[in-house]
Order: structure tokens, then C-alpha cells, then sequence
């Protein structure tokens, strides 16, 4: 039965609703399963007479149900084909109508189509797009536009191949000729209707948008029909980057006009022109630079102007490092002008940044810290000044010295002054970018950093009065910047000053200082050596988590609670650091975790924080648990519980990878009742179609496996958790995670239970074998092959695992083994895969009688297999500890819809047998023994199936 359009557009409205919205969702989800769920969709997006807001959201979901349900991973659609051909048909007519709003969202829909059917399932949409251009309908030209754009911007972060320059030449065929003629057309356009407000407006964004395709189509190679007009697309170029029109200017102070956009956007396109084509650009260039640069001689400081500005500047950076365009700036006179016209307007605070620092103190933190996504004047001009001391280290540094020198004298009366100062001496001090691990890693041999903030920054630090809030930034930024610079007695001197900054009122001071301390607390030696320990800030641990816990809780509602993602990094950084010393407080550090939970959860708002807050928690269950989990299990069950049954699904990842690590702790004893009660609802297909939970459900399910097994084969559970195995073992992204937990059911599971299953897992494993596995599908196929080969104690072993196989097909086993188990075996890189490879390899030698009799053989291969395994003996090493931290900055984590782990949380490689130290003193002993049980039938095999060099090679384990 298909969907019903009026129940849907309700349903939509109702997931605007705060209070009726998870209810709203879940219905809609439900909708998602009839025929045709799409089409109703994008018929609510076409009705004009529906609120806008109904439409946008009608808009956003079909989005949302394109990225889930198109198709699946192998580019196999998951809908119907007469469905699939009809939103192909009607979705760019309908981009092409709707308001501004919502075609962004369709746009990305057809991006995300494009990304699997564009261009070879889709060959007609590029002449689609041709036949829609109009030489004088902006509208109609803009929506044209916008998918062409969604659909080539996509080519801007690609590496160079053989199938996307089989794309962009597809394109390029039929839509150059025609977009240069829409470029030529606009242009005529705006000329004609300089005096129409609504008709120039119109056609500027026409031409915004033209600049963006021309760089969409210009990012991997300059398409030859540019190159063969090169001249005209030059000229028409700078005709728009020195434009001016009052009807277009705005009176906001904070909002671009669409002249600024579009400057910025061809500054953006020269910066490409002249990085990567300057061998045929480069005569055009100077007339470019030359406007570029008056352009930032007089252009005002308000913030609508701020991108236009940085873009500008970044043209002018890739001068700069053209050694045949930068010579220019050889000459003292000009770097002069250079840093007195361009750079120091740019560094110096502004009305405008003061007020942000004052009413959006968190935004003013994250547009000043380096890496941030904003692009500011501040970072654009400091890298302008970098790449030209770049070429002339000495010059540039004696220039900017002297500007130095007199801000600085100035900044005695000034504090303003004092900060351009500091930051021009920012610009030349630093080579190379602000690293997120350790700051600045290089510095200008010219300039000691260290002593200009003793004479100039240090007072600014340590003073309790007279020091103006940003002044007191300067100089905690200063040391995030050069952390790296200072020795560890330095920086014993600086640390209690910085602590102390934590307890300024000022919202920007407090927070830079948290995260100054949680980058020192992170900074590590190139041996991996943490710069400051546990002992460094154990005596006042507790006192500074408690505040870092008050400085977050200061607001209480969920949004306000979560703005402050610094504050709660810096808690996680300082109870990883603290390790197992957090046991002394950890009732304290629960209390408020747990209460930020509870709050948190009815608005998750800001993904770093969460992530963080998790991690922190992650840290409380790995280190703080040391006399037992269920103790913190029993405190985190309850907001746990909650955000399971109120299907907070944000943070429901996180929940089952605590849960995991808590049974993972302690793997023995019987299952908790409310981790037994949490079985079925696991077992919920509704559970593993979210993607992201599907590596934590996997986890979690695995850990409880073997402490329920009795109860999970007595309520007949090994059927639907086998079937969950099939399902993830059909998607290429989810293998991995089906063999976790296959492997959970081998080792927990009696093989009584599991003996009616094996034949189906196997045949299972054996079709995705004869396709094209990846090596990592190859390898834990191959350490399942071991985990059930040394399982003999457990009624496994070797000759289960060919028995089964027999049943499939009868001496398929030889083939896998040859050419799967053995070559794969000797590719392992963990030591516990090498070291049960071992123990089966051993088993299979000694007690197997399909190698004994049947594979005589392969008793020899098995045996010189292990003895290559046996020449770097594997050493399994136990325990956590530094290496939980030693991971890539989580800044390097892309939060989204995906699944992200937690590094606190992190499971352990999986030692299956742990009682097992010394894996040559256990061969030797495993050997002898099984020997004497068969009454010399091991050393009866080696003197007749072994080489000489195998005979001697084994001597030291049988005798």
C-alpha cells in the first residue's frame, strides 16, 4: 500500500514539533517501507499551496532517504527501477522551480545520486541541463546551476583517474561550449540591467554561480575549451574582480553583497590558475595582482568584506610562492607597503572582533584557533606574510622587526597596539602551520621565542589585575602556539599561571587556558614520551576536574551546557593522563558526568562535546573500575537505560561501546539481569539498519555472548544472532564486524549447539571467498580457520573444520587451505593472529587425524608454516595503559552520521589463549605430548614427511 501525501506532509510538520518530534520520526520511518515512499516525498516539495517549512523538511527527508535507501554498497539499487528512472526525470525540473532554501537540499540529493549513477547510469542528465539554459532567464539558469555544481564540485577533493577524467571529458563535451556561452550572456546581461536592481541581482548570482562551475570544471586540468579562450575568460575575470555597482551594496556591516561573493569567488579561481596552470596563465596574472592589491589597500574593515578579504590575500599567497611571480617582492620598499597596507590592517583587532569577543565568546574562539573552518583576515594575511619570509627569511623578518618594535612601544599605553605586536611577531616566528599535536614545530632562527615572551608576554600571564581579558589571551595563546619551543622547566615555570587562568570570570580566558592545559597534557616527544605526566599534575587533579566540571554546568540547559566542547576535552585529557589515579575521586568525577548525561540527553546539540564527554566516560570505566566494574556499571545503568528506551540516537553508539568495555572487564561470572533484559531488544532488525551502531551492537553483543551462552542456546538465540552474522557478512563495510561476532560464538558456544549451523556458516564464507575478497575479509577468515582448529579441548579442532567443509563440498578443504590458509597465515601482522596460527598449526600436527592419514602432505606444509611463524616467536603483551592516548588527534575525527570510537573504550586485541606465555616452550611441550599419546607418530612424521632443514629445524621441539 503506498504512502498516504497528507498523513506525511502531517508527519513532517509534527517533526518540527520539539515535543512531538522522536514520536513524528518513528512513523516516518515506517512510512519509509511503502512502494513509492520518494515520489509522495517530492510531491510534497512541489506543492506550492503547503507551508514552506512542510516543504524544506519534505525536502530534507527525501535527502535523508536517498542517502540510506538508493542503493547499497555494491551500487545495486535498492529501489524499484520504474521509481528510480521517474526521480531522475523529475528531480532536476523540480530543483530548477523551488525557492533558494530548498534546493540546496535537493541539490545534495542529486549529488548523492550522481555519486553512484552519474555518469554511466545517468548520460542523459548533462545534455538535460544544456537544454534547460536560457540567455536571459536568471531563475531558470540559477537551478540549472546549482546541479551542475552539486553534482562537479564533487571532483575538487579527487585524486587523479583514469574513470573521473572519463567523467569530467563526458561533461566537458557537451557542457563546456554552452557554459562559456551562458558566461558571455550573463555578463551581456548585467551590462544591460546595471540600473535594474532586481534583474542585476539576479544575474549576479548567475554569475556567482558561473565562477564556481568554471572552477568545478578547471579543478583536475584546465578543460581545452578554456585554454582556447583564455584570453576572454581573463578579461571577463577582471571586469568582475574590480566591479562596482551601489544598487548591489549592502547596509548591513556584517552581510556580503553579491558583488563581494563573487569577487571572492574568482579570487578563489585564480588562486587555482595560478597554482596549477601558471605556465599558460601567468601573462594574465600581473593586471590581477595589481587590482588584488588596491582592492586590499582600500577596502574597509567591516566583516561583510572579511571573506573577500582572506580570499584576496590567498591569491596573493600563491603569488608568493610562484618563484617567478614572487621576485616582486624582493625589495624592502615594497614588503614595506606589503605589511604596513596589507597585513597590519588585517592583524589588528578590530571594533567588530572585540564585540564578538564580548557577546559570542565561544564563536570568537573558534574562528581565532588555528585549523578552524572560518577563514579569517587574521589567518589569511599571517600566511601571506609566512610564504613571503618563505622565499625572503632575512628581509621579511627585518621589516616585520621594526613594526614589531614600534607596536610594541606603542602597547606600553595600548593595549591594542601591544596586540598586533604580538600578533605580526606570531606571523614571522612560526614556520610552517600550527600543528594539532604539537603546535608550532619549527621557528625562525632569526627571532627567540622564548625570550620574547619572557620580556614582552610573561607579565601579561601571571598578573592578577590590569591586564585586559584579551591580553591575557595573547599570552595563553602564545604558549598553545610555541608549546613545542619551550623546555619542561620552562614550562614548569608557566604551568601554575596558566592553571590559574582557569579561574578568571572571563569566558575566553578560562577557556583558552583549559585548552592550552589540555594540549600540554597531549604534547608527546617524537618517542612517544608524554612532555607532562600524572605525577606532574597529580596534587591537584581532583581540584582542577572539579572547577572544569563547575565552568561546564555553570548553564543548565542542554544547549548551553554542551556550547563549551574546550572545557570538556580538557576533562578527558586530564582523567586519561591521571589513568588509574582517578580511583581515589572517581565517585566525584561520576556524579557529574552522570548529572551532564541526564541533562544532555533530552537536546543532543554540539557532536565534540558529546564525543568528549563519552571519552571521559569511557576513561572513568577503563581506569577507575580497578575494584570492580559493577560498581560504575550500577551508577551509568540508569542514564543508560534511559537513552536506550527514549531512542537517543546520537548517543547510543557511545552507550553500547561503555556497556562492551564494562562486560569486557570482566568477561567470567553470569550475565547482569539488566544486560540479560537488553538481549532481545538487540536482537531488533531496527537496532543494526542505523549504520552507525552497527560496530558497537556488534561489540557489545559479542561481550555478552560468553557470559549468556547457557541461556542463549536453552531460549533458542543462536538461529536469530546467526542470522545477524549473514546480514552483516553481506556488506563489504560490515564483514569485519560479522566475523567478531562469529568468532564470540565459536569460542562461547558448544559445539552442539553450533554443529547444525556450521555447514551454512561455512558456505556462507566460502561464496564471499570466491568473489573478490579484500585482504583483511582473507585474513579473519584465515584466524577463524585457526580459532576452530585449535579448539580441540572445545570438540573442535582441524578435523571438525574438515568434516564440515566435506559437507559443502568433499576436498574443498585442500584448496582453501593451500591457497588461503597457509599464504595468509604467514602474512599475519598481529602477534595474537600469529600466535594462535601457532597453537592450530601445533594441534593440527599433533592430534589431528585428517593430517596424520588424509593430508599427508599437508602435515609438512602445516609444519614448515609454523616454523616460519616459530623464527620471530610472537610475544602477546597485556594490559592499557599510554597506548589509549597515543591515537591521532580526535580533531581528526569527522563527526557525522557514521560510527566514531571510542580511543578510551578501545578493545583490546583478543588473546584466546592467555595462559600461553612462552609459545616455543608450549610447542616443545604441546609436541612431546602428543607424541608419547600416539605412540611416536609426531616424530615417525617428521623423520619421513620433513626436508633435512625441517628434520633439524624441529629437533629442538620433538626429541
Amino acid at each position: 500500500m503506498a504512502s498516504d501525501l497528507n498523513q506525511i506532509a502531517q508527519l513532517l510538520n509534527a517533526t518540527l514539533d520539539p515535543v512531538k518530534h522522536r514520536k513524528a520520526e518513528a512513523e516516518l520511518k515506517a512510512e519509509e517501507k511503502k512502494p513509492q515512499f520518494s515520489l509522495q516525498l517530492l510531491k510534497i516539495v512541489a506543492t506550492e499551496n503547503l507551508e514552506p517549512k512542510i516543504r524544506l523538511a519534505g525536502a530534507l527527508c527525501f535527502k535523508n532517504f536517498i542517502r540510506h535507501n538508493y542503493v547499497d554498497e555494491e551500487r545495486n539499487y535498492k529501489l524499484p527501477i520504474d521509481e528510480v528512472n521517474t526521480i531522475k526525470q523529475e528531480l532536476i525540473g523540480l530543483m530548477i522551480a523551488c525557492p533558494p532554501t530548498i534546493q540546496t537540499q535537493l541539490g545534495e540529493a542529486i549529488s548523492i545520486i550522481a555519486d553512484s549513477d552519474f555518469w554511466d547510469r545517468w548520460d542523459t542528465l548533462v545534455a538535460d541541463l544544456v537544454s534547460r539554459f536560457t540567455p536571459d532567464n536568471f531563475k531558470v539558469n540559477n537551478g540549472v546551476l546549482e546541479v551542475a555544481h552539486s553534482i562537479f564540485v564533487r571532483w575538487r577533493p579527487l585524486y587523479r583517474s583514469d574513470e573521473l577524467y572519463t567523467e569530467i571529458n563526458h561533461v566537458l563535451n557537451t557542457f563546456a561550449m554552452p557554459f562559456l556561452n551562458l558566461l558571455s550572456a550573463t555578463d551581456q546581461q548585467i551590462t544591460a540591467h546595471a540600473n535594474d536592481k532586481v534583474a542585476l541581482k539576479g544575474y549576479f548570482d548567475t554569475m556567482s554561480l558561473l565562477i564556481k562551475v568554471f572552477y568545478d570544471l578547471s579543478c583536475q586540468d584546465m578543460p581545452p575549451q578554456f585554454e582556447s579562450n583564455l584570453e576572454d575568460i581573463s578579461t571577463l575575470l577582471h571586469k568582475y574582480l574590480t566591479y562596482e555597482n551601489p544598487l548591489l551594496a549592502t547596509d548591513d556591516d556584517s552581510e556580503a553583497s553579491v558583488i563581494e561573493i563573487v569577487k571572492a569567488d574568482i579570487c578563489e579561481a585564480l588562486q587555482l590558475y595560478v597554482t596549477k596552470y601558471d605556465d599558460d596563465f601567468g601573462r594574465y596574472t600581473q593586471v590581477f595582482v595589481n587590482s588584488a592589491w588596491n582592492l586590499l589597500s582600500t577596502i574597509g574593515p567591516e566583516t561583510k568584506y572579511d571573506n573577500l578579504v582572506s580570499k584576496a590575500l590567498q591569491f596573493l599567497t600563491a603569488i608568493a610562492a610562484s618563484p617567478k611571480h614572487s621576485l616582486a617582492f624582493n625589495d624592502e620598499n615594497v614588503l614595506s607597503q606589503v605589511v604596513e597596507k596589507v597585513v597590519l590592517p588585517n592583524v589588528a583587532l578590530r571594533e567588530s572582533d572585540i564585540e564578538l569577543f564580548e557577546d559570542e565568546p565561544i564563536e570568537f574562539i573558534r574562528r581565532d584557533l588555528e585549523g578552524s573552518d572560518t577563514d579569517s583576515r587574521r589567518r589569511a594575511a599571517t600566511d601571506f606574510l609566512k610564504q613571503l619570509q618563505g622565499s625572503f627569511e632575512q628581509l621579511v623578518t627585518n621589516v616585520a622587526g621594526r613594526y614589531i618594535k614600534h607596536y610594541l612601544e606603542q602597547g606600553k599605553t595600548n593595549w591594542k597596539d601591544k596586540d598586533t605586536a604580538v600578533s605580526l611577531f606570531l606571523s614571522v616566528a612560526a614556520k610552517g602551520a600550527v600543528t594539532a599535536a604539537q603546535g608550532v614545530k619549527t621557528v625562525n632562527p632569526l627571532v627567540n621565542v622564548v625570550d620574547f615572551f619572557q620580556q614582552h608576554i610573561a607579565n601579561d600571564l601571571v598578573s592578577d589585575s590590569g591586564v585586559e581579558p584579551i591580553s591575557k589571551v595573547d599570552a595563553i595563546k602564545y604558549l598553545y602556539t610555541f608549546r613545542s619551543q619551550l623546555t619542561k622547566e620552562q614550562w614548569q615555570a608557566a604551568f601554575q599561571p596558566l592553571i590559574q587562568n582557569m579561574g578568571s570570570s572571563n569566558y575566553v580566558v578560562y577557556t583558552y587556558a583549559a585548552i592550552c592545559v589540555e594540549r600540554l597534557l597531549f604534547l608527546a616527544d617524537d618517542s612517544g614520551a608524554r612532555f607532562f605526566g600524572r605525577a606532574d599534575i597529580e596534587p591537584f587533579a581532583k581540584d582542577l576536574l572539579d572547577h572544569l566540571f563547575k565552568l561546564v554546568e555553570k548553564e543548565s540547559s542542554p544547549p548551553k551546557m554542551q556550547e563549551n566542547e574546550f572545557l570538556m576535552r580538557c576533562i578527558m585529557r586530564v582523567l586519561i593522563v591521571m589513568n588509574t589515579g582517578i580511583t581515589n575521586f572517581v565517585d566525584m568525577v561520576l556524579d557529574h558526568l552522570v548529572g551532564i548525561t541526564i541533562i544532555i540527553k533530552a537536546n543532543p546539540s554540539n557532536p565534540r562535546f558529546y564525543y568528549y564527554h563519552f571519552e571521559a566516560l569511557g576513561a572513568v570505566v577503563s581506569f577507575g573500575s580497578s575494584g570492580g566494574a559493577s560498581k560504575i556499571e550500577e551508577r551509568l545503568w540508569g542514564p543508560f537505560n534511559a537513552i536506550i528506551t527514549e531512542e537517543v540516537n546520537e548517543f547510543i553508539p557511545y552507550i553500547f561501546q561503555i556497556l562492551a568495555k564494562l562486560l569486557e572487564l570482566d568477561p567470567s561470572g553470569a550475565l547482569p539481569n539488566h544486560y540479560q533484559a537488553l538481549v532481545p531488544s538487540l536482537m531488533q532488525p531496527t537496532l543494526w539498519e542505523t549504520r552507525g551502531n552497527v560496530p558497537a551492537l556488534t561489540r557489545l553483543l559479542a561481550a555478552i555472548i560468553p557470559r549468556a551462552s547457557r541461556s542463549i542456546v536453552a531460549e533458542n538465540q543462536v538461529q536469530p544472532i546467526l542470522g545477524i552474522f549473514q546480514n552483516l557478512l553481506r556488506v563489504k563495510k560490515t564483514e569485519q564486524n560479522a566475523f567478531d561476532l562469529l568468532e564470540a560464538i565459536v569460542v562461547s558456544i558448544d559445539r552442539s549447539a553450533l554443529e547444525p549451523y556450521f555447514k551454512e556458516i561455512l558456505s556462507l564464507l566460502f561464496i564471499k571467498l570466491q568473489g573478490a575478497p579484500s585482504e583483511s575479509f582473507k585474513t579473519r577468515f584465515v584466524r577463524f580457520y585457526h580459532l576452530v582448529s585449535a579448539r580441540v579441548e572445545a570438540g573442535l579442532g582441524a578435523d571438525f573444520f574438515v568434516s564440515q567443509v566435506d559437507l559443502v563440498q568433499n576436498n574443498l578443504f585442500v584448496q582453501i587451505y593451500l591457497s588461503i590458509v597457509l599464504p595468509v597465515s604467514d602474512t599475519l601482522a598481529r602477534p595474537v593472529d600469529r600466535k594462535l596460527a601457532v597453537i592450530s598449526f601445533a594441534k593440527s600436527m599433533g592430534d589431528s587425524a585428517a593430517f596424520a592419514q588424509r593430508y599427508q602432505k599437508g602435515w609438512r606444509f602445516t609444519c614448515e608454516a609454523m616454523l616460519k611463524l616459530l623464527l620471530n616467536p610472537p610475544k602477546v603483551t597485556s594490559g592499557i595503559g599510554d597506548d589509549v592516548v597515543n591515537e591521532a588527534d580526535v580533531d581528526d575525527i569527522g563527526f557525522g552520521l557514521g560510527f566514531t570510537a571510542l580511543n578510551t573504550c578501545k578493545k583490546s586485541a583478543w588473546d584466546v589463549y592467555p595462559e600461553i606465555q612462552d609459545i616455543k616452550i608450549w610447542v616443545r611441550q604441546y609436541l612431546t605430548d602428543a607424541n608419547t599419546r600416539h605412540n611416536g607418530a609426531v616424530v615417525k612424521y617428521i623423520m619421513e614427511r620433513l626436508t633435512e632443514d625441517g628434520k633439524q629445524a624441529m629437533a629442538m621441539y620433538v626429541s
